[in-house]
């Protein structure tokens, strides 16, 4: 290849962001796609001066996600772009934190999960990492040893309040992943989910009980910090580079030893 492109789901902040400023210093090229309306415009913005101050080209869509039709629409754009630069994506990596936030059993069934709630929570934290890898890899558009990463949580395993329908879309996630490179590792194209430590971010304070969560990883991890999203787009740096090929299909710590530790 005569460029390197990573393409970022969820690239204005938080682990998106944080990844796509480490690999243009790498020196991948990156494709983002956020949804920011004008308070939060900025961050997008940002990212993409410090994508391009490393010598990288960003382009970025402003979109949801989870729309198949806009998907489409972005991923024809990526390939307008790629085939006339005999350029292919070697690193897809999935950030979206969208979910409904309340418990299965609330006080009312207004204030519980309910059918419309916890399949958007799937889809947009889950199934949309299928439908973009699909999408791509119809397209031509994965390069021939390209890497896939999704970005889950400790939440996959352990139950925290209001948390039900994002700690399944986690889990599903994590199986999606073993499921990529279980049927595309052969055609060298390998996938991994990161589980992050807690990470004190914008996603985080949406979480009922977030100060208590953050207290109990203080005290848990042997550094006695916070994981931050610089901590996890270094191990996706390292995981990218081709000498960790073999590195594959697994559910990979990023948290300091936050898990084992308490």
């Amino acid at each position: 290849m005569k460029e390197k492109w990573a393409l970022i789901l969820g690239a204005s902040s938080g682990f998106g962001g944080a990844t796509a400023k480490r690999l243009a210093e790498d020196g991948f090229n990156i494709f983002g796609v956020h949804l920011d309306r004008r308070p939060t415009l900025p961050l997008a913005e940002e990212v993409q001066n410090s994508v391009r101050a490393s010598g990288r080209e960003a382009v970025f869509f402003n979109m949801n996600a989870a729309d198949a039709m806009k998907r489409r629409e972005a991923v024809d754009k990526m390939k307008d772009i790629l085939e006339t630069r005999d350029a292919k994506i070697a690193v897809l990596l999935h950030s979206l934190a969208f979910g409904a936030l309340k418990p299965l059993f609330g006080d009312s069934p207004e204030e519980s999960l309910n059918k419309n709630s916890i399949e958007m929570t799937m889809d947009v934290m889950a199934n949309s990492l299928i439908y973009w890898a699909q999408d791509i890899y119809f397209a031509g558009l994965f390069a021939d040893r390209s890497r896939v990463f999704a970005l889950s949580s400790a939440g996959s395993r352990v139950q925290w309040a209001a948390y039900g329908a994002v700690s399944a879309a986690k889990s599903a996630l994590e199986s999606y992943c073993r499921q990529i490179n279980f049927e595309l590792a052969s055609r060298g194209i390998t996938a991994n989910a990161i589980m992050a430590g807690v990470t004190d971010t914008p996603a985080l304070r949406k979480i009922p009980g977030n100060a208590q969560m953050i207290d109990v990883a203080l005290s848990h991890n042997p550094s006695k910090r916070l994981t931050t999203p610089t901590d996890v787009a270094n191990a996706i740096s390292l995981l990218s580079d081709e000498r960790a090929a073999w590195i594959a299909g697994d559910t990979i710590l990023v948290d300091g030893g936050e898990i084992t530790g308490g």
